[in-house]
């Protein structure tokens, strides 16, 4: 899944030179957290978030002529005074995966996607890769979660696809997840039905044991040395 099949094309872009006055309208404008700041090729420059903005603006607890003349300098701020120059961006020939990994180790809620220059044609936000993940993961259709502790070993995930596959179940989607005791994966299959009684026993029957899917959660996995 690469990222240019997911990303916003159409970005909504400022200039260094525009002042954070203008950078707080348009953001509230498009309701964005975010803007890349470019020069006149569009090349990437820095960026600009709603916090930074936020920072730079006058308090709201200011009154009249005060406010008046806190508002007077916030408009002389450029968005070049206050946009972060060090910008984590990543290419349209990354995938998901790679923009999901680098937004879970970076304070950030969305990527600039550059191409070879620099230059800004898209951005990748946690809107953007939840939207992508609920297509792939098939769960915008009705259907029931199973999940199924299973020994990690070659041939275990064929005997549970094999399993649910004669029973005539289609597949939303599977995934496959560590689990807390050695030698065990959890295996996540998200069948698109809701009479899904027969194919437990069928599972258990053949050996599986089936978990309540709300017990599975990342505090048990073991920790990374």
């Amino acid at each position: 899944m690469f990222i240019d099949k997911s990303m916003t094309r159409e970005v909504i872009t400022i200039q260094p030179e525009a002042s954070i006055v203008e950078a707080s309208e348009r953001m509230e404008k498009h309701r964005v957290h975010q803007l890349p700041v470019v020069d006149q090729e569009n090349v990437l420059l820095g960026i600009v978030t709603d916090r930074d903005i936020r920072s730079a603006l006058p308090s709201d607890l200011l009154y009249d002529e005060e406010a008046l003349k806190a508002q007077e300098r916030a408009s002389a701020v450029l968005v070049k005074d206050v946009m972060a120059k060090n910008v984590y961006t990543v290419s349209p020939a990354n995938t998901l995966e790679d923009a999901l990994l680098l937004m879970e180790r970076k304070p950030v809620g969305a990527f600039p996607v550059v191409d070879e220059k620099n230059r800004v044609i898209g951005i990748i936000s946690v809107r953007d890769l939840m939207r992508s993940f609920v297509n792939v993961l098939g769960i915008h259709e009705p259907g029931t979660l199973l999940c199924i502790l299973a020994e990690d070993k070659l041939g275990t995930m064929k005997r549970i696809v094999d399993a649910i596959s004669e029973e005539r179940i289609p597949f939303g989607s599977i995934l496959v997840a560590r689990h807390w005791e050695e030698g065990k994966r959890a295996v996540f299959p998200y069948l698109l039905t809701l009479n899904v009684a027969h194919v437990k026993r069928k599972l258990e029957g053949l050996g599986f044991k089936l978990l309540n899917p709300m017990e599975w959660y990342l505090d048990q996995l073991p920790k990374k040395s």
